[in-house]
């Protein structure tokens, strides 16, 4: 790299020049392609690793006349070492730098007495140069020194040898008698195997006989295990089949009065009289169910939906819990969603007075959940291995038939599997709407 007309009265040492062309060959492949020099234009298109190679001559070239592609280079070396450029143009070098990077920041930024510092450096290099050379000679007479002492090693090492061998003839003897003793102890400890072998023979058919035992001992608690189940079974299922069956009368009797009820009231009859009129035979209106309630007369999301089904005597509102906590406050914990439906349905309740049952998926809990029920809510989990979605079926086919019922969840499968038993679904965000609405 020459130096004419900048200051300098030889070429950049060799390492320093290699420097200097690797930043630039980086600096040149982030540049805009128009603002590359037009000499380096074909070198820009080069593999970042063949750059600076390929291209080490005509970039050299290009910095030393070209002082704004210099300057760009320059603005790379300031990013890199602030400190180390700002030292230089304070005209002092710190003292731990390298002679390259010194060299080759000066040669790019140009601070006052730059050659000076690319001299400095220069004569730095040369000084490494001529201790490494002086390493290399002392490295040599060391090399010698190390052969000298391997030559009168291996003397020292054939006299021991001729030592060894007579020691080793010496122990020839001792190890026949050590090679007897061997096979005497070889044959005691086969012996010893044996017996080993027949001991744990013994203690393996112990261990398999105990273990036959034990097996036989766990199969049979767990048919005896199976049997308390089934009995218990058997039991419960006699127990709920009764109470269900009562429940189903009751609810359906509690049903026929109030239509009874609310069909004497809307006649505007007396209690106890009857009138000529009531013995004439016609078609009297019918009790309001959930199929009387019109499906496209509302919208799906329209609260007014689920206000005529509440206003239904006796209905039956199950809720798919979690459907409808994820659908309306899903960044809650799972305890304050709970927490929150139900506080809404607890007003629901006492505004309708309709029945109103809220399942929950149990089926990955560890155990029970605490859980305050609001008066009038019936709170379900359903049990493991069961998931809220056969519950809510369980509870729909459990109602008498002709019972209004009523299951709020966005479970498609959920709301086609309870529409065929009867049941009227209702979207989630209509029952929030009508709670944010309460």
């Amino acid at each position: 790299m020459s130096s004419a007309g900048e200051g300098l009265s030889r070429p950049l040492p060799e390492q320093v020049r290699l420097h200097v062309v690797e930043v630039a060959a980086q600096v040149l492949g982030s540049m805009p392609a128009a603002a590359v020099p037009p000499p380096l234009r074909n070198i820009a298109r080069f593999d970042p690793r063949k750059r600076a190679r390929l291209g080490s001559a005509p970039i050299a070239a290009q910095l030393e006349n070209d002082k704004e592609f210099r300057e760009r280079v320059a603005e790379t070396v300031e990013t890199a070492w602030p400190e180390l450029v700002a030292s230089l143009a304070e005209g002092t070098v710190p003292p731990a730098a390298e002679p390259v990077l010194v060299a080759a920041a000066a040669y790019l930024t140009r601070p006052p007495g730059w050659p000076d510092l690319v001299e400095q450096a220069r004569t730095d290099l040369e000084q490494a140069a001529a201790a490494g050379t002086q390493r290399e000679q002392a490295e040599t007479r060391l090399r010698e020194q190390l052969a000298a002492q391997r030559a009168s090693a291996k003397e020292e090492i054939d006299r021991v040898r001729e030592q060894l061998k007579a020691a080793r003839a010496e122990n020839s003897d001792l190890r026949r008698k050590l090679h007897d003793a061997r096979e005497r102890v070889r044959a005691a400890e086969a012996r010893a195997a044996e017996l080993e072998a027949e001991t744990a023979e013994a203690r393996a058919r112990a261990a398999n006989a105990n273990g036959a035992a034990e097996t036989e001992l766990r199969r049979l608690r767990e048919r005896l295990a199976d049997a308390e189940r089934q009995l218990e079974a058997s039991r419960r299922a006699a127990r709920e089949g009764r109470s269900i069956e009562d429940a189903r009368v009751r609810v359906l009797l509690d049903a026929l009065q109030d239509a009874a009820a609310g069909l004497r009231k809307e006649l505007g009859l007396p209690t106890t009289i009857s009138r000529p009129a009531d013995y004439v035979n016609a078609v009297l209106p019918g009790e309001p169910g959930v199929t009387a309630v019109p499906a496209r007369a509302l919208a799906n999301d329209d609260p007014q939906l689920l206000d005529q089904l509440l206003a239904i005597p006796h209905l039956h509102l199950i809720v798919d819990g979690y459907n409808v906590t994820k659908t309306g406050y899903p960044s809650l914990t799972l305890a304050d969603q709970r927490a929150r439906l139900l506080t809404g349905l607890g007003g629901l309740a006492v505004q309708t007075r309709a029945e109103v049952t809220c399942v929950f998926d149990g089926a990955e809990l560890n155990g029970p959940v605490q859980v305050s029920a609001p008066r009038g809510v019936r709170v379900m989990f359903s049990a493991p291995g069961e998931i809220a979605d056969d519950l809510i079926r369980t509870l729909v086919r459990a109602e008498p038939p002709g019972r209004a019922i009523a299951v709020v969840s966005s479970d498609r499968e959920v709301a086609e599997s309870v529409r065929r038993m009867g049941a009227r679904p209702v979207p989630s965000l209509l029952l929030l709407r009508r709670l944010g609405r309460s």
